[in-house]
């Protein structure tokens, strides 16, 4: 009896000491980050670069049913630090390798779970782990961010009147407000990525990776509003057709819970990129090296390209001797258009189907006669579908048009990132790739890493880009393009959809419908084609439009979508980025400014050294900044030791081919 009590007392003491604060420490491996991880009552980490606080301490926790509490006075059982300094390809990306270096910590606790820590030199991120033997039930999770002072926020907040009810439902699709984190609207919530202004030209970027079977996050104002805290879309039971058209699956009961899922695994991890110059951001890795690898074995029939669009330009085409429109005649002038200028692809936007069962075609549109006019022409097609249509009958649909030799699908109307609308999103990849198609979620989705582990998905929406900017006057698009590089563009790829061949200075702008324009000068327009990351990149305008300005559209041809190398020149947030890009033995650049006139000088130090290029360079013409359409093109010879100065007009651009 006095060995068992002693026993019993001896294990009382082993877990109150089990159970005192514990602290953790993990640094970069350059040695500039650390982040400081304690366990006592909660779990918290704190962020530090060099001497800078980029995050107070900040509590991190997932509720389990039966009111488990994964972070709240957790034990720990052992923990473990590794390092990995490797690399991985990405055919399909802005680089054809990406490296992977970062120094990890994995603690192990009881109740079956742990917490995986990564820091890079560039940012650090975490993820819980479960190893549950049977499937869970995830009631919450708590995200916070916490900072030491009122710092000033680059934030988009969630804008949407389909469901005012439900804030849920968006189309991943706002400007960035200037704010500090005090400001934070009341009762709104803001979406991933987003930005913290810190002293000393020093930021970061706030994002989530490896997003699957479990839903997008949120945030909202913290009660102190000294942070953010998350808020997830709970569980969808009941939905109704609503919203553009009734092509969207509105949620009218939700459960108590985010997701029911396995019991073992990996969730979605919580990153925070960190950088001490604002060009930098524009050319980071941190999504991709966070996210799953490729699931698709042979990727060689996934074919990036541009594409002849027909929506934005309102099908508007002239000198023709038919009735332009959605039809047969119509897209094979859209067909002709691609091949003659080597453009990869056309896609048939709406009006191609019915909307809401796309097995039943438009009797205007031959579209097995246009498939077989595309292939002999080179060119491949692509078929817009709503979510909702694809969804109901997606085995049906890619079975019977990748039969016919449709290339692949711009998938419309998502808007949402519940763990529903996440596992179909996955299901579309999976699907897809089955049948050899590609995808671009243009429908209001934005990426967190799938596009590593589904390399056919080429493109997403979540930006508010030209489709969105033809109708909006009072809306500042240079200032917003000069933004997205540094925030949006970091989670992935973006549907912006460029390419207007009219422009218009700031005091011309004007809505059209059936002849869009840019807000901006041709010269930013054509940059766009370098900067802005897009596998399957579209050209916006009406091939009327690109023939009459064949010497840009010449130019915008040659540019491709994925490349070999990036380099980031320069930039400031919501000022001005300069990006290189790199392609076989050709080097593409891009630069634009906002409403500011600036001049830009370009260093070509990238350029290999003791070799001789000729450089095809667009700039803004003496009078861009009445008539935006103006510019210059030269062939200049340079070498690496090169520095150019441009001056880049109000709204304006520069853009160059060099080999």
């Amino acid at each position: 009896m006095k060995n068992v009590l002693v026993l019993s007392c001896f294990l009382l003491l082993n877990l109150s000491f089990s159970q005192k604060k514990q602290d953790f420490v993990l640094n970069s491996p350059n040695g500039k980050i650390d982040i400081r991880i304690t366990v006592n009552d909660k779990i918290s980490w704190t962020i530090s670069h060099e001497k800078d606080l980029i995050l107070a301490p900040s509590d991190m926790s997932m509720t389990l049913d039966e009111n488990i509490v994964l972070g709240k006075n957790s034990v720990v059982v052992n923990s473990k630090k590794e390092s990995s300094d490797s690399s991985f390809e990405t055919p399909l990306y802005k680089k054809k390798t990406v490296k992977n270096k970062y120094n990890q910590l994995t603690i192990n606790f009881r109740n079956d779970f742990s917490i995986e820590f990564r820091v890079f030199d560039d940012g650090a991120a975490y993820r819980f782990i479960t190893k549950k033997k049977k499937d869970i039930t995830v009631k919450s999770e708590e995200v916070s961010l916490n900072f030491d002072q009122d710092y000033n926020t680059l934030i988009p907040y969630v804008r949407d009147l389909r469901n005012p009810k439900d804030q849920y439902i968006s189309s991943f699709e706002s400007h960035y407000e200037n704010k500090k984190i005090s400001e934070f609207t009341k009762d709104t919530l803001a979406f991933l990525p987003f930005l913290i202004d810190y002293k000393n030209h020093k930021k970061a970027v706030f994002l989530e990776a490896g997003l699957e079977d479990y839903p997008g996050l949120f945030v909202t104002n913290n009660k102190n509003k000294t942070g953010f805290e998350s808020r997830f879309s709970k569980y969808p039971l009941q939905e109704t057709n609503g919203g553009f058209n009734y092509l969207n699956k509105l949620i009218t009961e939700r459960a108590d819970y985010l997701v029911k899922t396995k019991g073992t695994r990996s969730f979605p991890w919580r990153a925070i990129v960190i950088s001490e110059n604002d060009s930098a951001l524009a050319n980071n890795d941190m999504v991709q090296k966070l996210s799953e690898p490729s699931k698709i074995a042979a990727i060689s029939w996934i074919k990036p390209g541009k594409v002849a669009w027909d929506w934005w330009n309102d099908w508007n085409i002239y000198n023709v001797d038919f009735k332009a429109g959605i039809n047969t005649q119509t897209y094979k002038y859209y067909i002709d258009f691609a091949s003659k200028n080597k453009v990869e692809y056309v896609v048939l936007d709406e009006g191609w189907s019915v909307e809401t069962d796309i097995m039943k075609h438009s009797p205007n549109v031959d579209l097995e006669a246009l498939i077989a006019y595309a292939k002999e022409r080179n060119v491949g097609i692509i078929l817009w579908a709503s979510w909702m249509a694809l969804h109901e009958n997606i085995d049906g649909v890619f079975d019977n048009y990748a039969k016919l030799g449709v290339k692949g699908f711009k998938v419309d109307f998502i808007d949402r990132d519940d763990a529903k609308m996440v596992n179909s999103v996955y299901d579309i990849a999976q699907k897809a790739a089955n049948h050899k198609l590609i995808i671009d979620f243009h429908g209001m989705y934005k990426p967190t890493g799938i596009q590593r582990t589904y390399p056919n998905i080429l493109n997403f929406e979540g930006v508010k880009g030209l489709e969105n900017n033809k109708w909006t006057p009072n809306d500042d698009v240079p200032l917003y393009d000069c933004t997205i590089p540094f925030i949006r563009m970091m989670a992935g790829p973006m549907d912006y959809t460029p390419g207007a061949m009219r422009n218009a200075a700031k005091s011309e702008f004007k809505p059209s419908h059936s002849n869009p324009m840019s807000q901006g000068t041709r010269c930013h327009q054509l940059a766009l084609y370098t900067i802005f990351e897009a596998p399957l990149q579209m050209m916006a305008d009406s091939p009327t439009a690109y023939m009459k300005e064949q010497e840009s559209t010449n130019f915008i041809a040659k540019i491709p979508t994925t490349f070999d190398e990036t380099v980031s020149l320069n930039g400031e947030v919501e000022k001005f980025v300069t990006i290189a890009r790199k392609k076989a033995d050709t080097w593409y650049l891009g630069s634009i400014t906002n409403w500011d006139s600036r001049d830009i000088t370009i260093d070509f130090s990238f350029l290999e050294k003791g070799k001789k290029f000729q450089a095809e360079i667009f700039s803004d013409g003496l009078n861009a900044d009445k008539a935006a359409t103006d510019y210059k093109k030269e062939i200049v010879t340079i070498d690496s030791s090169t520095k150019l100065t441009y001056r880049l007009a109000s709204g304006g651009g520069l853009a160059m081919i060099i080999k």
